[in-house]
């Protein structure tokens, strides 16, 4: 089956459905917004596992490591825009080809295209957040105090990881002022889950409840390689619910999809947009998104 062919199969999945779509999103729908992949044609090849949740819990200095490294990669994060692909999830949705979206991104760049009903399924690094008393607090003005308390740590770096990590020697950690909560001076950690930590459950079951709705699953720029996305693909399959995959390199659940789309995102979704764009009219899927946001 041609690309072609594939796609316009994929637009007669997705208008014949019984609603709209479950969208699952990995790093591939970032990466034309300069955030790598981990696993993709163009990952980012690391050392070593990025920091763990006990870790970090556990250890000043592991502590220490994170935000002096983050405080390098963040200005990256902050500053990349959404791309092609998140705009044309954002008006499937609106269209009501796509429902709710369900993305394994730390990078909010769904909600900045104007995406509704959208689960962080692994949180936000645009937030931190208080071990000790749950304080929240902004990254960018955690940012500022940072900076003010290491005026002089470099700010600019080549090698950034899809997390906003980067390497750095750890000698020049050494000398890094950590930032505390400002509310009970308690350790402060990125608002997103770790490796090696749990998806908040209330969260996961949100996106089964939404799932269980669903016309079809479509999986867009996701390896599937973590479980915490695969799980609601392995639900899909037994709920007899169509799956669609869209991706750049092969997956976990190329064995159980319905259909797979091989290619670049920023390739595909125009291309699936325009293929449906003339048979879809804007439905009672922004009703129902509504509701869902409720859900």
């Amino acid at each position: 089956m041609t690309t072609d062919d594939a796609l316009a199969e994929c637009a007669r999945l997705l208008t014949t459905a019984t609603g709209p779509a479950f969208v699952l999103t990995g790093a591939g729908v970032s990466t034309d917004s300069g955030i790598p992949d981990y696993r993709g044609p163009d990952a980012v090849q690391r050392r070593g596992n990025p920091i763990g949740y006990q870790e970090f819990r556990r250890s000043t200095a592991a502590r220490r490591r994170y935000w002096a490294r983050s405080a390098i990669g963040w200005p990256h994060i902050a500053a990349a825009r959404p791309n092609l692909a998140h705009r044309v999830v954002a008006e499937l949705q609106r269209q009501g080809a796509f429902g709710p979206v369900v993305t394994q991104n730390v990078d909010k760049l769904h909600q900045a295209a104007g995406s509704r009903t959208v689960i962080d399924l692994h949180g936000t690094l645009a937030e931190a957040v208080c071990l000790a008393c749950g304080a929240l607090e902004a990254r960018s003005a955690l940012q500022h105090r940072i900076l003010r308390a290491n005026p002089d740590w470099i700010t600019e770096t080549q090698a950034i990881a899809p997390d906003g990590d980067i390497e750095l020697n750890r000698d020049h950690e050494a000398a890094f002022r950590v930032p505390k909560c400002l509310h009970c001076g308690g350790p402060l950690k990125p608002n997103v889950v770790l490796f090696g930590e749990t998806v908040p459950r209330e969260r996961v079951e949100r996106a089964f409840r939404l799932l269980s709705s669903a016309g079809c699953l479509v999986a867009l720029g996701s390896s599937l390689t973590v479980f915490s996305g695969y799980r609601f693909v392995l639900k899909a399959h037994k709920l007899g619910i169509p799956i669609v995959i869209l991706n750049d390199g092969r997956t976990r659940a190329d064995e159980i999809c319905s259909l797979k789309v091989t290619g670049r995102l920023s390739a595909l979704l125009p291309t699936l947009r325009a293929r449906l764009d003339h048979v879809l009219e804007p439905r009672a899927g922004d009703l129902q998104q509504t509701k869902d946001s409720n859900a």
